[in-house]
């Protein structure tokens, strides 16, 4: 399985403890290295996203605080947050499935690796083919909320 796939089983494990969908994994050398999904509603701390668990969990694997030879494959566009996070970690590219208009932070709004300024800067690549599953599967999280 690809890393996006992956990202997706994460995405599941979220919303499985009532996050919002979104999952991140962490690839070296073609292998997953660590794995994350949002953890902001279940351990109430608004800085745990998908993309921040999998940063922790592959630097504590790896002993290490950089990551310039790993990817990282997102379902949603990161946000500002998570794109400065991805930066100091020094990820070599973002691959990610949605963009995001409203919080995205490479496409949309902040557009944090527009500015010259940055120590690293990442690739990124949009993932078209799976954009609608991740847009679907939030559609149908945030449709089942307002209707509880």
């Amino acid at each position: 399985m690809n890393g996006m796939t992956q990202a997706f089983i994460s995405a599941n494990r979220a919303k499985n403890h009532d996050d919002v969908p979104i999952g991140a994994v962490i690839v070296r050398d073609g292998k997953i290295i660590a794995r994350g999904e949002n953890q902001v509603q279940m351990r109430r701390n608004p800085t745990l996203h998908a993309e921040i668990v999998a940063i922790n969990r592959a630097c504590k694997k790896l002993g290490t605080k950089f990551l310039d030879d790993c990817d990282i494959y997102v379902t949603l566009e990161p946000c500002a947050m998570c794109a400065t996070a991805i930066s100091f970690a020094r990820i070599r590219t973002i691959f990610f499935a949605a963009s995001d208009p409203k919080g995205g932070g490479i496409t949309a709004n902040a557009r944090v690796f527009d500015s010259d300024k940055h120590l690293w800067k990442p690739n990124t690549v949009q993932m078209p083919e799976f954009a609608e599953r991740s847009a679907q599967m939030l559609r149908e999280f945030f449709a089942a909320r307002r209707h509880d």
